[in-house]
């Protein structure tokens, strides 16, 4: 059954995508895959400067506290708290907006 105005997905789009070992600006092709004509993706002068200034470093990710939070998650343990998050909001606003008026 299809809704009016939604395109209706095939299931070729709706399969899981499968890990690929591509490094950060590698394009690769997924098994599948449909290509859409006329849309391209561009990486800036500026993304690529940043990504050569790092040196192709990844950013560092505490995996032990991403394996807890899933597994809080499958085990419908996790718990949302709103105010932490509606805090550290306002803080990164309000510290952006002191970094754009400097």
């Amino acid at each position: 059954m299809m809704k009016i105005g939604q395109p209706e997905i095939s299931p070729s789009v709706t399969q899981p995508l499968q890990p690929t070992t591509a490094k950060p600006g590698q394009v690769t092709a997924v098994k599948g895959e449909r290509k859409s004509p006329g849309v391209g993706v561009t990486v800036s002068t500026s993304a690529r400067s940043l990504e050569a200034a790092r040196g192709g470093e990844t950013a560092d990710v505490d995996l032990e506290k991403v394996n807890a939070v899933r597994q809080a998650i499958a085990n419908n343990t996790f718990a949302v708290n709103p105010e932490v998050i509606a805090d550290k909001l306002l803080s990164n606003a309000h510290e952006m907006l002191q970094r754009s008026s400097s």
